[in-house]
């Protein structure tokens, strides 16, 4: 009976290591190049005109996308809000909870999904043809460290655009459940943003540029390191930024729970 099992139960624990293996891996590849960016930059010199012209290119490419997505947010979650607080007679409550939300929650992952689609699978699909061109392999040869030439002024430029995209998109949200809150639902427009602003607090503002802080980190460096071990041509390059993007949604949504519980259990 044992030796009748022991080859799919074999193949099967075989695999699990396998996939073990394979993570263990992953997670200190994106480790080592995290440390290694941080390295180069805070090293000199510092290509500033590089990170300037990634900040200009995300906000371009993102700006209008992350608008319209908040609004249109903002005004379903103020719909449903309005749907359940009806049945207790607390509309008013409507503006606090959009606030809330989007400043929480919705702001940073919504933002932060957006832009690992727009320019994540970029960075992944630019950095993957340089490296199935072989141009990456041309700057080692210069002497000219990729990390710190490809990876620095993109890592730099997320970190500063992101969070700006986030406040952009967290003001944008609340201003869609302001037009809702007052003109579907006859909430008085000074009440309204009375009761939208009264429970923001510092710690709700500072969590949400934090975790967008976290989500950019995520975005580069998995879309970089995705970049730069492509192969296979073309189909590669496909796939390369295939996986950039799933990887990335899927550590921003774990990152996301994260910083939740840790804002919950220890700054309360």
């Amino acid at each position: 009976m044992i030796g009748r099992f022991s080859g799919p139960f074999l193949e099967t624990t075989a695999a699990a290591g396998t996939r073990a293996v394979e993570l263990f891996w992953y997670t200190g590849s994106l480790c080592l190049l995290f440390v290694q960016t941080v390295g180069g930059a805070v090293a000199r010199p510092l290509r500033g005109n590089a990170v300037a012209r990634e900040i200009s290119k995300i906000g371009i490419q993102s700006w209008f996308i992350v608008s319209i997505s908040a609004l249109f947010i903002g005004m379903v979650l103020a719909f449903q809000s309005a749907y359940q607080m009806k049945k207790l007679a607390a509309e008013i409550y409507i503006a606090s909870l959009v606030s809330l939300s989007v400043v929480r929650e919705i702001g940073p992952v919504m933002t932060a999904l957006i832009v690992a689609g727009r320019v994540g699978s970029a960075i992944a699909a630019e950095l993957g043809t340089m490296k199935v061109t072989e141009q990456i392999d041309a700057l080692t040869t210069l002497a000219v460290d990729p990390v710190k030439f490809l990876v620095v002024p993109r890592f730099l430029a997320i970190l500063v655009a992101l969070p700006l995209l986030t406040l952009w998109a967290d003001a944008i949200g609340i201003l869609g459940g302001f037009i809702i809150g007052t003109m579907k639902l006859g909430v008085l427009p000074s009440l309204y943003w009375k009761m939208a602003t009264l429970p923001l607090v510092f710690k709700d503002l500072f969590s949400g540029l934090l975790k967008s802080f976290i989500f950019g980190m995520i975005i580069c460096i998995v879309s970089c390191f995705e970049g730069f071990r492509t192969e296979g041509g073309a189909e590669g390059v496909g796939r390369t930024t295939t996986v950039a993007v799933v990887v990335s949604f899927l550590l921003i949504i774990a990152a996301d729970c994260i910083c939740t519980a840790m804002f919950y259990f220890v700054w309360r």
